[in-house]
Formats: C-alpha cells, sequence, structure tokens
C-alpha cells in the first residue's frame, strides 16, 4: 500500500472524530437512520450530517435514501485500509525491535568475555 495513500488519510482523519468514532460503534450493532444516529448528539442535524459526509467520504459507511430518510450503514471491509497499513506497521516495528534486542544481547556478550 502506498505510504500516501488518499483514502487511508480520509480513514484516519474521519476515525480521528469522537463523535464519528460513536457512529461507527452505533452502525456495528445494526443499520440505523440518520436521525437514530443524531440522537445522543447535542448537535444541530446538519452538522451532524456533516460527520456523516465525512464517514461516507472516507468509505466506513454507505447511505441510502428511503422516502424522506436516510439509512446508514457500516460499509463492508470499511477498517481494512487502516487494520491492513496497521498490520504492515506492526511487522516493521516487531523486525526493528527484533534486531535492537539482538543488537543488545551482542552487546552484552561482549562486555562479558
Amino acid at each position: 500500500m502506498s505510504k500516501f495513500d488518499s483514502t487511508l488519510d480520509l480513514c484516519f482523519s474521519a476515525l480521528g472524530d469522537p463523535t464519528r468514532r460513536m457512529i461507527l460503534e452505533r452502525l456495528a450493532r445494526s443499520e440505523a437512520t440518520a436521525g437514530e444516529l443524531a440522537e445522543p448528539h447535542s448537535m444541530a442535524l446538519p452538522s451532524f450530517m456533516e460527520h456523516l459526509k465525512k464517514l461516507e467520504a472516507a468509505g466506513l459507511i454507505t447511505s441510502e435514501k428511503k422516502g424522506r430518510t436516510r439509512v446508514c450503514q457500516l460499509a463492508p471491509d470499511a477498517f481494512s485500509p487502516a487494520k491492513n497499513w496497521l498490520t504492515e506497521q506492526s511487522v516493521i516495528w516487531e523486525e526493528r525491535l527484533d534486531q535492537f534486542d539482538d543488537y543488545i544481547t551482542n552487546l552484552m556478550k561482549e562486555k562479558n568475555k
């Protein structure tokens, strides 16, 4: 994955806000209307809709208009870009820490000779 992947930037930017994380936690249980999602938040509906737009732009949720109601749900594989990037970083840092551990072990052996 490219280190300058705009999809990844959008994903982490969307995840950086507690309101949006709460929305995702709610949608992890089941789909919900925009009104249902907005209920626990003390903000005007237009402001809340901006959060939904950001989540949708990041590919984390999908929404569909049913009559006068907008129904939202988690997007399939919504967290794959972030999960893949974090996995790559984990592998890199585990290798670096293993190398550091080997280096320290060798230093200790040299010192004790």
